[in-house]
């Protein structure tokens, strides 16, 4: 499932690309994605330009608005994308002489069909096999946006500087849950998925099952660094590639060849030796070393 670092790789790969274009035409060929595909998003998007492409948490936000005169935007709006479970958000290219778009699959659901500020022609497609995502539309403020049912129970971004040591242990106290269990809820802090919450926690030393509201204030301090300085290297990796993800360029991600435990069960503890172990945390699998992580 694409986490916060493979949404991140996916928003920064569409950047230079889609900022600015113009939106000459939309093609949904399935709604039937986890939430449904409103019936006039073709005539809500056609005619926009993409002014900004942003992340919150797992969800892509895309700004999209009429221009005024000046380049002034007029009428904004958000198309809001999740990628679930095997969604990519790619863009084609379409081919230099036929100015074509280039042919879709059984899985891809959605096409933005663009025009460059430059005049070139691509496609932003979304695909999504499982079909566990969404694409939206919002017609929100970029003030109100925060509070969308989608977005207003979500806790800080991990990057952001309100996200420390002192956060974590205030919002851990009373709490008997494991601490995995609790990082993985996302209404302390967005996007520590399954795979980098076990990372995190074996760079920062906890062991998984530890209830959240034994932590000291410097277990937290430790494992608030770690969650950033893990996210971090995944995003210049690339992200994880397990499955399905790919980057908006179609490239796969790497950073799972350089994981401390996860999906290691069996295998030498890169550190110190012992087998990394394998548990079940509410259904979903957590891998840890029983020397490095107490």
């Amino acid at each position: 499932m694409p986490e916060l670092p493979e949404v991140e790789v996916t928003r920064r790969g569409l950047v230079p690309h889609v900022t600015g274009a113009r939106i000459v035409g939309v093609a949904v060929r399935h709604r039937g994605l986890r939430w449904p595909v409103p019936d006039d998003l073709e005539s809500c998007l056609a005619g926009r330009t993409i002014r900004r492409v942003e992340r919150r948490g797992k969800y892509l936000l895309l700004e999209c608005a009429q221009e005024a005169g000046g380049g002034q935007p007029l009428d904004a709006g958000w198309l809001i994308v999740h990628l679930g479970m095997t969604g990519t958000l790619r863009v084609h290219p379409h081919a230099a002489q036929a100015g074509e778009a280039p042919a879709y699959g059984l899985h891809d659901h959605v096409d933005l069909l663009l025009q460059s500020p430059s005049g070139d022609r691509l496609t932003l497609r979304y695909r999504d096999p499982r079909r566990f995502g969404a694409v939206l539309w919002s017609t929100l403020s970029e003030a109100e946006l925060a509070g969308h049912p989608l977005l207003r129970g979500l806790g800080v971004e991990p990057f952001d500087p309100a996200f420390d040591g002192q956060l974590l242990y205030r919002q851990t106290r009373g709490r008997s849950a494991a601490i995995k269990t609790v990082l993985l809820a996302g209404d302390i802090v967005v996007g520590v998925g399954n795979i980098y919450c076990s990372e995190s926690l074996f760079r920062a030393g906890i062991r998984p099952t530890t209830p959240a509201g034994r932590l000291s204030a410097q277990r937290c301090e430790r494992l608030a660094q770690a969650v950033r300085e893990t996210l971090a290297e995944a995003i210049a990796r690339g992200g994880s590639t397990l499955r399905d993800f790919v980057g908006s360029d179609g490239a796969s991600g790497y950073f799972q060849l350089d994981c401390f435990v996860y999906d290691r069960a069996g295998k030498p503890c890169r550190r110190c030796g012992t087998p990394i172990r394998q548990i079940v945390q509410g259904q979903r699998s957590t891998f840890y070393c029983p020397q490095c992580q107490r």
